[in-house]
């Protein structure tokens, strides 16, 4: 009877929503974290073996999935740079030589998944380079052309490194389909984080999941936002709440645009997943560092999108303060000297694994607003599930704030997060906060 009523519950509460996810999320992202990795960057030696040394390290912090951005041979036509974009695949079966070999892969893979990490690759599917093996094959047919029947970039960029792919070619569709299954089965990887997928129809990505579920149960994250991709991906970039934040550190929004943005996605499916970050492989080199597009507000936004709904997201090098704009097409090693932030993250990463109010989707508690809604400054929430608490207040602002909190269950002794004392915390309980200061409570 107890099983019936909660079925019941569960299909109430979704049908609140705009519809039903239709992807069953990986119950293992209940409570996962995710850190992006540029593999040519990361070490002096930019390989496979190097980059597995910091296995234990990650682990340490919190991660439990390693996105890895592109690791396919780079195309030489019409490359940009020495080295040319990650995102110019020439061999969608190939590994980028200067990574190491498919051997050196598959021992990284085994190795992650022996330490308890799953590990998803870049995938692009909306163009390759112009001088892909495809076109070698004679398959020019697979891709856009023009009048003259010669490639072309993807309409609307100046992506002249690339050729756009042809999705009315169902040929086209099986190849690339195939490929994926490829790295599933070949080197057990668990999934893929899918570049501009928003310009791939969505029925080559229901297709294509469908596909990959006949091999193993894959984690699908698309780069870009809306509803329906949740038909085809268990989890999206939150680029609108990004954007919110890069406005609120720039003086262009408040903490209001967050309370109107945690309404508004009640829009998504339940179930559904929303990635969250204050800086990915994109922002760094093209939009600035965060302490050029945050300054001094980036640690409150930090804190926030490692504890407002969704799954957080570590860029690599968070943790030394990445202080420079990683060159997207030369050489350029993140300098690992530093590492002042590394227990600011192990702090924001083992909360979100440790603590259900945290977890991602529907495993984790609804965020509840406890501050003044007239206060554009100031921003304050708990989320709740079950018997566990987190309870996190903000001065987004560059001026001193006292907060207020008001909520029925609000109640309890916390630890503060970051100070790791105690407090007793009840219904009118005031805080006082400096400029962009944060507190994070939970128990």
């Amino acid at each position: 009877m107890k099983l019936f009523f909660y079925l019941l519950f569960t299909l109430v509460l979704g049908l609140s929503n705009s519809y039903l996810s239709q992807v069953k999320v990986p119950e293992w992202t209940k409570n996962a974290t995710i850190y992006e990795v540029n593999i040519r960057q990361f070490t002096p030696e930019g390989t496979f073996a190097a980059f597995q040394t910091h296995l234990p390290r990650l682990k340490e912090m919190g991660i439990d999935i390693l996105w890895l951005m592109p690791i396919h041979p780079i195309g030489e036509l019409n490359r940009k740079g020495r080295l040319g974009s990650y995102y110019a695949v020439r061999d969608y079966k190939g590994i980028n030589p200067e990574f190491g070999s498919i051997y050196d892969f598959r021992v990284l893979v085994k190795e992650a998944h022996r330490q308890g990490f799953k590990i998803i690759i870049d995938w692009v599917a909306n163009h390759s380079s112009p001088d892909n093996t495809w076109v070698d094959q004679g398959h020019k047919d697979w891709y856009t052309l023009d009048s003259l029947g010669n490639l072309q970039p993807t309409i609307g960029t100046d992506w002249w490194d690339v050729a756009d792919l042809n999705y009315d070619s169902k040929n086209m569709r099986l190849a690339m389909i195939d490929a994926m299954k490829y790295w599933v089965q070949e080197v057990d990887i668990d999934g893929f984080r899918c570049d501009v997928a928003g310009s791939v129809p969505m029925d080559f990505w229901k297709q294509c999941r469908n596909e990959l579920y006949k091999v193993k149960p894959v984690f699908m994250l698309a780069e870009a936002e809306g509803v329906e991709l949740h038909n085809a991906f268990d989890m999206t970039y939150a680029w609108e709440c990004h954007h919110i934040y890069n406005d609120i550190a720039q003086g262009k929004k408040s903490s209001l645009a967050v309370r109107k943005y945690i309404e508004d996605e009640k829009k998504y499916p339940l179930g559904s997943l929303r990635m969250q970050f204050t800086s990915n492989h994109d922002e760094n080199s093209w939009n600035g560092t965060e302490k050029e597009r945050m300054g001094e507000a980036r640690f409150a936004l930090a804190v926030l999108s490692a504890t407002l709904q969704g799954m957080p997201l570590i860029y690599n090098g968070q943790e030394t303060s990445l202080d420079k704009r990683l060159r997207f097409f030369e050489k350029d090693t993140i300098d690992w000297s530093k590492m002042n932030l590394v227990s600011f993250y192990s702090k924001l990463m083992k909360l979100h694994q440790s603590n259900e109010a945290l977890w991602n989707g529907p495993f984790g508690g609804d965020v509840q607003f406890i501050s003044n809604d007239n206060d554009p400054n100031v921003l304050a929430f708990i989320r709740i599930k079950n018997d566990r608490k987190v309870l996190c207040v903000f001065n987004l602002a560059n001026s001193k704030s006292i907060i207020t909190l008001n909520g029925g269950q609000i109640a309890g002794r916390y630890s503060d997060l970051f100070s790791s004392k105690r407090k007793k915390i009840k219904d009118g309980t005031k805080i006082k906060l400096g400029p962009w200061e944060y507190r994070v409570f939970h128990l």
